[in-house]
């Protein structure tokens, strides 16, 4: 047990990126890996199969097709062997099939017997494995996700209503409390960030990603702020208005 100075000097990222079909989230996702990575060693899982493949153009990159059952376990094992592999980028396409795809979370504790509020504490800790896995990996890690409505229920006026809120990832509530960034990416193409611990991003405006908006995330992960007048370089709007 050590007591130590905070510092963000070389961190990795945690990112997810969400939306619905055709927004371009496998090809933002690799933008930013382009701007991110530093020795060009830039992986994904592709449970999408093999989508990732039709973005070869973009950049250099390697791939992993991970095949249903979408387990905990199998998605733990694909970083794993991406990280052995000296990758310091590893997009996971589509973290969704860990929670609602064949083998997933939700299948996994449909098929348990007994009970039903019981057995989430057996197959939740094995997706809490996978969580961890991503926070504590050495490569900066993004992550897609499917999007789908969400809905609020409005009790007022002695009436109940049903309102559309906007969209929220497929994935266990809350996952994008995980990461350091979130964007959410409209069928436009661009994005806005619902999560931004980097400041980078507040109050911008929706933008298309480029991996220029990676090599501004790398710089702020490998940057040591030595006083507080350096976190207001990213609230700068006139620095983060050139942020794309």
């Amino acid at each position: 047990m050590k007591l130590e100075q905070a510092t963000r000097s070389n961190s990795s990222m945690r990112l997810a990126i969400f939306g619905c079909s055709g927004g371009g989230k496998t090809y933002s996702a690799l933008q930013l890996a382009k701007g991110l990575t530093k020795n060009n060693q830039i992986a994904v899982i592709d449970t999408e199969a093999g989508s990732a493949a039709l973005y070869s153009n973009l950049t250099s990159f390697k791939v992993l097709r991970l095949e249903q059952p979408f387990t905990p376990e199998r998605f733990i094992e694909a970083i794993t062997i991406c990280e052995n592999a000296g990758c310091d980028v590893i997009i996971i396409d589509s973290l969704s099939n860990a929670w609602e795809g064949a083998g997933g979370v939700l299948e996994i504790h449909g098929h348990m017997p007994g009970n039903s509020f019981a057995n989430w504490s057996k197959v939740m800790p094995r997706h809490n494995s996978l969580v961890q896995k991503i926070l504590t990996s050495s490569s900066h890690i993004i992550a897609t996700l499917r999007a789908k409505q969400d809905y609020l229920i409005d009790q007022s006026n002695g009436r109940m209503t049903i309102q559309k809120v906007g969209l929220k990832p497929v994935q266990k509530e809350g996952i994008d409390y995980e990461f350091t960034l979130a964007f959410d990416v409209d069928i436009h193409h661009k994005a806005s960030a619902s999560k931004d611990r980097t400041g980078l991003f507040i109050d911008k405006d929706p933008f298309v990603i480029t991996p220029q908006t990676g090599i501004r995330i790398k710089e702020w992960c490998n940057q040591t702020p030595t006083n507080n007048n350096n976190h207001e370089l990213y609230r700068n709007p006139t620095i983060t208005s050139t942020f794309q």
